[in-house]
């Protein structure tokens, strides 16, 4: 791992490829990755329940990068990130504030995906000078409907992934109908392109804070998204059994200005599963 003083920073142009660098800020070492060109304006990728770096799909990120710098990190207690996870999403919109600010970053475009999603609602609302413009894909708003059932589907499909030696994801993120589980199946050998220098898996404590975050959201009183003037693209698939899809469909309604995509015969990971369309529908946003 690099430690962000020690070296100089050469252009990345793939995820597979990008070292991983460390850097304090507020207590803690924060581990991240960053690649694509040095100017313009950041996109930072929020990840979601249970991911470490090496869970963002590199056609995703390679997508992005080749027009954007791009930054992923771990969340505070997560992977080779230090410190104790949160249980709340607000915290980790804090951790995520204070990372960003380290770095010495003005403003950025937050992608969220999921928990990231969520994370990124909370960032916009508290430091709305420094968010442009914000993707939320496979998400929902405080209170939304279903979001507290997210820890009993997880539990679920885990045994299930147990007993039938697969990944939970190929459940929790992807149809059971033929395109589904192929994209599935494509998905988790993507995820395994990066041989070198691999983050470490979530520690169990530091899953079950981020279980106790998400189902504390899904109880949580709706807030007011309207304060939410930044562009918006709200993006899913129309089977999302973790985060139902209609929640995509509120979180479009309330924000003032946005635009929602919904993939067909897709879940939770609609974005991966429909990845050059997302990409391309994504940079297009991002451009505008």
């Amino acid at each position: 791992m690099i430690d962000e003083q020690e070296m100089p920073h050469h252009v990345v142009t793939s995820y597979t490829d990008a070292p991983t660098r460390t850097i304090a800020a507020g207590g803690v070492r924060f581990a991240y990755r960053e690649l694509g060109r040095k100017t313009g304006v950041p996109v930072i990728f929020l990840t979601h329940l249970a991911a470490v770096l090496d869970n963002w799909d590199p056609r995703v990120v390679d997508g992005i990068a080749a027009q954007h710098p791009v930054i992923t990190f771990d969340n505070r207690g997560v992977g080779a990130s230090t410190g104790s996870t949160p249980d709340t999403i607000a915290a980790m919109a804090k951790d995520a504030v204070t990372f960003i600010r380290t770095l010495g970053l003005g403003q950025v475009d937050l992608l969220g995906f999921s928990m990231g999603g969520m994370i990124a609602q909370v960032i916009a609302q508290d430091e709305p000078q420094l968010v442009r413009k914000l993707i939320l894909a496979g998400t929902g708003p405080a209170g939304g409907e279903g979001i507290k059932n997210v820890t009993r589907i997880s539990h679920l499909d885990t045994i299930r992934g147990l007993l039938t030696f697969q990944d939970p994801k190929q459940f929790l993120f992807f149809t059971r109908t033929p395109n589904g589980r192929q994209a599935g199946r494509e998905f988790l050998a993507r995820l395994k392109e990066r041989t070198q220098n691999r983050d470490k898996a979530i520690s169990l404590r530091s899953y079950a804070a981020q279980l106790k975050a998400i189902h504390r959201w899904g109880l949580q009183q709706p807030s007011d998204l309207s304060v939410i003037h930044q562009p918006v693209l709200v993006a899913n698939g129309e089977s999302d059994k973790m985060v139902p899809t209609k929640n995509s469909a509120d979180l479009a309604r309330r924000l003032p200005d946005s635009e929602l995509v919904i993939y067909p015969d897709a879940g939770h990971g609609g974005i991966f599963q429909f990845h050059a369309q997302f990409v391309q529908k994504a940079l297009e946003f991002l451009g505008r």
